[in-house]
């Protein structure tokens, strides 16, 4: 289904109506879902983004390695959202672009060489594909992650495909650093990695752009960024400096990018996830209290401040990658420092964990087990600290200090909704009905009625002890919520089996359904069965 406009929407429920009058049932009365107070939120939030990076530049998570069959990536790959899936996660963001290459047949670039080994090299399928279908169909959100700028992990134009853009667009290019640029202060290379993002945008089901810390590359020592030529061409005279200019390029590329994925599809999210320091307070008062050699604004040319404030982002991920008591840069400081800097935008703000530090000695705080956890806990602090992002996936599969015991069995125990966000989309979907709850051999078995004309992307499926009616606090706590299900389109009569009820208690269920923007339905009539 093709999301509407907001002002469109309407239609879309219009249309609801008429499916709910074909099948010849009765709305049931509803028990707010919403609505519940501060006082009432219980210690495990049911809105939570968590979510994963999976990196595929120089095969740090997926593929292990180059040259593999499909079929064992395939594996790889599911094997992974199955780890995830035990730790009641809900998002993956997965690198489809690392180097101006593609895990997708594009017009933009060749095919990724750490698929293959040789770039331009067809896999023999579409990996993108194949990792939207197998990450919806667990219910994840498919974020995908882009590198709007590095071409190459070397500086040697030969060793690129053949058909290389950069080949064809020389003047583009800059190396650095031992590396291969694109040139972010040269308008023509700017909308040509738009155009590579809508692509995408256009093609796919994606439900997130992403973007990381890369965008003016991190400083090499002694070397400044060879760009004058551009910077004479394009900003001398405009702008009192370069920096400033350097600042204005990425600027116009956010921006842009931002109108544009919203004009394409409304729903598709943008988010950015940028060093952890925006300025040190030493050189803005209303920087962090921190000693950072390295800043947002500063060092890469990225002013994530103006990005918040213009509403240019759906969300921000700041990689704070220290441990709590860090004297250079504290996580508790920076943490309460982007709570306050998202207060009252509407962008969302997650926190980036450093798993891949879990058990490493620099500095020995990681090597506290409950450095991650303790992170986690002081989030929960934050109001507008909504979730986490985990740096990155095989850190999580190698289970360091048991970080991932511990997610799956204390911090993220039960599964956790996505937040909302009401700027893009805030109608609920309408209230499914739940027609039958019984006890078979197996467990209990729920089947309800999808209402809504395939408009549920998902559906909420709580279950309480007892046959009392349970009330908005209740439906607020995760503890409450059994589990997720995957809408799979086509057929408006659901079925569900609960394998986990016990033998002897009485349990009353809801179903709820969910859209795309996870905008709740209220819950209808629940039903009640004893199990013998």
């Amino acid at each position: 289904m093709r999301f509407t406009m907001p002002g469109t929407r309407v239609i879309t429920r219009i249309g609801a109506l008429l499916c709910i009058a074909s099948v010849f049932v009765t709305l049931p009365d509803v028990t707010g879902v919403h609505g519940a107070s501060a006082a009432q939120q219980p210690v495990f939030p049911k809105r939570q983004l968590r979510a994963a990076w999976i990196a595929t530049v120089t095969n740090i998570d997926w593929p292990s390695k180059t040259g593999l069959s499909i079929a064992a990536q395939k594996q790889e790959f599911i094997g992974l959202l199955e780890t995830l899936q035990k730790m009641n996660f809900n998002a993956v963001v997965v690198q489809i672009k690392p180097t101006a290459d593609a895990f997708y047949p594009s017009q933009y670039g060749p095919w990724s060489e750490y698929l293959t080994g040789v770039q331009g090299k067809d896999p023999g399928y579409n990996p993108l594909a194949f990792m939207l279908e197998e990450a919806h169909k667990r219910n994840f959100e498919f974020h995908a992650w882009f590198n709007p700028y590095r071409i190459s992990m070397q500086d040697d134009m030969n060793r690129l495909a053949p058909d290389h853009p950069a080949r064809k667009h020389k003047d583009w290019v800059i190396a650095y650093g031992g590396k291969l640029y694109y040139n972010p202060g040269e308008p023509a290379a700017r909308d040509f990695i738009e155009q590579s993002v809508l692509e995408v945008v256009k093609n796919y089901d994606i439900d997130a752009v992403h973007m990381d810390d890369y965008f003016y590359p991190y400083p090499v020592d002694g070397q400044d960024f060879p760009d004058d030529a551009t910077y004479k061409k394009y900003g001398a005279g405009k702008f009192a400096n370069k920096a400033d200019w350097r600042r204005d390029n990425v600027n116009r590329l956010v921006q842009e990018l931002s109108q544009k994925i919203k004009h394409e599809k409304q729903y598709v999210k943008f988010g950015i996830s940028p060093f952890g320091v925006w300025r040190n307070k030493s050189d803005d008062p209303t920087g962090s209290d921190t000693r950072a050699g390295t800043t947002n604004y500063d060092t890469l040319y990225a002013d994530t401040r103006l990005w918040i404030k213009q509403g240019w982002l759906d969300y921000i991920t700041p990689q704070i990658y220290w441990n709590i008591g860090f004297e250079v840069a504290d996580y508790a400081k920076l943490v309460d420092w982007w709570n306050k800097e998202v207060q009252g935008s509407r962008t969302q703000l997650y926190t980036g964990q450093a798993a891949y530090k879990i058990g490493t000695d620099s500095p020995p705080d990681w090597k506290d087990p409950e450095e991650i956890p303790d992170q986690l806990r002081l989030n929960l602090r934050y109001k507008n600290v909504q979730g986490s992002m985990f740096f990155s996936m095989k850190d999580l599969q190698e289970n360091r200090l048991k970080i991932r015991d511990k997610l799956a069995q204390e911090l993220y125990k039960y599964p956790a909704l996505i937040p909302t966000m009401p700027w893009i989309d805030k109608l609920p979907p309408t209230p499914v009905e739940l027609v039958s709850a019984r006890a078979t051999e197996q467990g209990v078995e729920l089947h309800w009625m999808d209402l809504s004309c395939n408009d549920a992307t998902s559906f909420a499926i709580y279950r309480f002890e007892g046959n009392e009616k349970p009330g908005a606090a209740d439906f607020a706590n995760a503890s409450n919520l059994l589990t997720l299900v995957r809408n799979q389109q086509g057929d408006i009569s659901r079925t569900f089996v609960d394998k986990t009820a016990q033998h002897g208690k009485t349990y009353t269920y809801f179903v709820t359904a969910l859209d795309r923007l996870h905008n709740e339905s209220d819950p209808g009539k629940g039903r009640t069965v004893k199990l013998p």
